[in-house]
């Protein structure tokens, strides 16, 4: 059993220094990207929906620590680019203080986005991870979507980090994944069975209105549009680059589960759309501070057998990927405290202030590339 290659996008908030509210710089700041070298051709930063919004991408790698140097170069860049322009770069789901009406990118499909889907794509501008897995086929790719969609929720549970959304506590650990399900295309799906069945659902949204087109099928896992991958869109964007392997570890395990040694959900539940919905608003709502959907019973269990049924199950590939001991070490630490918690104890160290908890957030993004004293 070969590593499957894994790749990861992040989008990025820039905020102001003075005031930690949004910063719409994001045109300023591409135009001002320095040449790195350490950068593979398809690394460039990119423009998102909103102007406050940067968006990473590393490219296709097999060792996982390869990934995470291709990401750190990713967050030094976009932060050298940033600097440039007056502003400082965040991972986080949501902004946490207050801010103005934000703005979209000069772009005339984000324009068009805008005008057919009016509220929702104003309130569009939070910040997620992709994690992109290599593929065989299509006819494969399907089929890890329809097994995969079980365990999508444990993941956003691992990777919540947004908390706090326009200057309150929203009370869930992943408010960014409520905010993105608004949006008629997103969301968890059911079996599909087929390319062919696969194809039609995503026409039928685009002519119904519901996507522009194939890159707004916004479904928790999906066939990448223009790449031989699966593309796993359910997490947060993770201020430590830590979880983010963490996650990206897991993933490529479940789909080299599926796709390499067979797993399936031949004896699991049956799980309805409604089903899949309720266990990710439970991974939102709670994170890992409360009990969690079993993909395996289909019913709530306590936090930390999930996991380690979560463990047992893709040990195997863990294993001939070498992510083992990466992914028994993040589950530890992230029990410990996820990103949602820390920006929770950064709000009561500060005797409640929010500026603090973008302030952590900027200094957690960037400091796996920070020069250490």
């Amino acid at each position: 059993m070969q590593p499957r290659t894994v790749g990861i996008e992040e989008e990025l908030l820039l905020v102001d220094p003075e005031t930690r509210e949004l910063a719409p710089r994001a045109q300023d700041a591409l135009s001002r990207q320095v040449d790195d070298a350490s950068l593979a051709p398809d690394e460039a930063l990119e423009k998102e929906l909103f102007r406050h919004q940067l968006e990473t991408r590393t490219a296709p790698l097999v060792d996982l620590g390869e990934v995470r140097e291709h990401l750190v170069r990713q967050r030094r860049a976009a932060a050298a680019a940033a600097e440039g322009v007056g502003v400082l770069t965040a991972a986080t789901g949501t902004t946490p203080v207050q801010s103005g009406e934000p703005k979209v990118s000069r772009d005339d499909r984000y324009l068009t986005m805008l005008q057919r889907y009016g509220e929702i794509a104003r309130g569009g501008g939070i910040c997620a991870m992709h994690v992109h897995v290599g593929i065989d086929s299509d006819e494969q790719g399907v089929t890890l979507v329809d097994e995969l969609a079980p365990w999508l929720p444990l993941l956003l549970a691992i990777s919540a980090n947004s908390p706090y959304a326009r200057g309150r506590d929203t009370g869930y650990h992943s408010w960014r994944s409520q905010e993105w399900a608004r949006w008629p295309s997103a969301g968890p799906t059911e079996r599909f069975g087929s390319v062919e069945r696969y194809r039609e659902v995503c026409q039928w949204l685009i002519e119904s209105g519901a996507a522009l087109d194939p890159a707004m099928l916004y479904f928790d896992a999906r066939l990448s549009e223009g790449n031989p991958t699966v593309e796993v869109r359910i997490t947060d964007v993770c201020a430590d680059p830590d979880d983010a392997l963490l996650v990206t570890a897991l993933v490529r395990a479940l789909v080299m589960w599926v796709a390499d040694l067979g797993g399936d959900g031949a004896e699991l539940p049956v799980w309805r759309a409604e089903m899949l919905q309720a266990a990710k608003w439970r991974a939102a709502r709670h994170g890992l501070s409360g009990a969690l959907v079993s993909p395996i019973t289909g019913q709530l269990a306590p936090v930390r057998d999930v996991l380690a049924t979560l463990v047992r199950t893709v040990r195997d590939p863990l294993e001939a990927c070498g992510d083992l001991a990466l992914v028994e070490d993040g589950l530890d630490r992230v029990l410990a405290g996820g990103g949602a918690s820390r920006q929770r104890a950064a709000y009561e160290r500060s005797d409640g202030d929010l500026r603090a908890v973008v302030d952590d957030l900027v200094a957690r993004t960037n400091a796996c590339w920070q020069t250490r004293n």
